[in-house]
């Protein structure tokens, strides 16, 4: 069991603060480096499934998010012109108990980040880190910091600290936009639904709750877009974009009124990319400076959670040259299943492809009704295929 480590956490994103909450209740020394000068989440809405949610337990955290979040009982997703349902997933087809949690990304991050700064974590913002020199870091602007036992990536997709292995860019984005929730409807507020036509055209809506218990609730809504038409997308009239919506899902009129311009939505970039191994000596890579991937699984936030518990779990159990071996034990099973699973479910639902759109629409969505086809697509939903909690002695969450 390695104790008293001085520990550098790199990122103030969801794995990073959990990160930093568990191992500073380990009894470590721990210190958050983050480039912004004042922390703060980047993003819209998520999903938290049984996954992390039984990670947020651990931390005392559940009860609190739940105040804030949104429960989820089913995805539904259909396909224009013939409104067939394509996508239908019930987590009661797994558990009665089970269910999705959507929360604003800034909920999460406070509750975490006010966790982190009661605990004795030095939290050191305005550090852009360039590179790390074995057990220490580099910043723009600022001197060294280390040496540290253990460096901690979680600086995302873009982790200067993990670029050896590139990015590949996806075809796909997406517009998203956090906007009021229409209390007096058309839509249901336990559902995340979608509408689709073939699979170039993608809209989304989906209940996020509120960003502190009493806050007025709001809807994330998506719009699929290719990355290579973003700008033609900005330089093109706003009323005939939301025409072209409408025309996919006359329901989200009462969103897209509260659109006044451009700027109100934000376009999110998809890059895949897995690392054959995520650690290298003192550097230990979690969330997506490990697996990076598209959002259709609706998995980052859960599998970064599970990262940063199983890293405990890992110096827990170990000396501090087998922690990195131990960690990648605990999760590339899990990881290489979600990616794998991502690579091949990711282009049915977007991309350019006229087959596969067929292929979901007239076998894959009429198929998703008969069992075990529900139980299997539960399992992927909620994160649990390959059984990952079992692994760090967990137990799935049950609201």
């Amino acid at each position: 069991m390695a104790e008293n480590l001085r520990i550098a956490v790199c990122g103030a994103g969801i794995g990073g603060l959990a990160s930093a909450l568990l191992l500073s209740r380990a009894g470590h020394d721990v210190t958050l480096f983050e480039r912004f000068e004042t922390p703060e989440p980047v993003g819209s809405g998520f999903m938290l499934q049984p996954t992390g949610m039984a990670v947020l337990h651990a931390l005392g955290l559940a009860t609190a998010i739940e105040e804030c979040g949104a429960r989820i009982d089913r995805l539904l997703g259909r396909s224009r012109p013939t409104d067939a349902i394509v996508l239908d997933v019930r987590y009661n087809a797994l558990d009665p108990a089970f269910s999705g949690l959507a929360v604003q990304r800034t909920a999460l991050f406070d509750l975490l980040y006010e966790a982190v700064k009661s605990e004795p974590v030095t939290v050191r913002s305005g550090m852009s880190i360039t590179a790390n020199d074995g057990a220490s870091l580099h910043f723009e602007g600022h001197p060294p910091a280390g040496p540290f036992d253990l460096i901690i990536d979680s600086l995302g997709v873009r982790s200067v600290l993990s670029a050896a292995t590139p990015a590949r860019e996806l075809e796909y984005g997406a517009l998203w936009a956090s906007l009021d929730w229409p209390d007096a409807g058309p839509f249901d507020p336990t559902l995340l639904e979608q509408r689709y036509f073939r699979a170039s055209q993608m809209a989304g809506v989906m209940p996020i709750g509120t960003a502190e218990p009493g806050a007025p609730r709001k809807a994330a809504f998506f719009w699929s877009l290719h990355r290579d038409a973003f700008q033609a997308w900005r330089n093109t009239s706003l009323d005939t974009w939301k025409s072209q919506v409408r025309d996919l899902w006359p329901a989200t009129g009462t969103l897209l009124d509260q659109i006044t311009d451009h700027d109100a939505l934000t376009f999110a970039a998809y890059r895949h990319r897995t690392l054959r191994k995520p650690y290298a000596g003192p550097l230990i890579h979690i969330g997506d400076s490990y697996h990076a991937t598209s959002p259709q699984l609706g998995q980052g936030a859960n599998m970064a959670l599970l990262d940063a518990f199983a890293l405990t779990r890992a110096i827990e159990a170990e000396g501090l040259a087998e922690i990195g071996p131990h960690y990648a034990q605990l999760r590339q099973g899990h990881v290489h299943l979600f990616q794998m699973m991502s690579r091949l479910f990711t282009p049915v639902y977007q991309s350019d492809s006229r087959a596969l759109p067929i292929l979901r629409d007239r076998i894959v969505g009429p198929l998703s009704g008969i069992q075990p086809a529900p139980r299997i697509l539960g399992s992927l939903v909620t994160g649990l295929l390959g059984r990952p909690l079992q692994r760090l002695g967990l137990e799935p969450y049950r609201h």
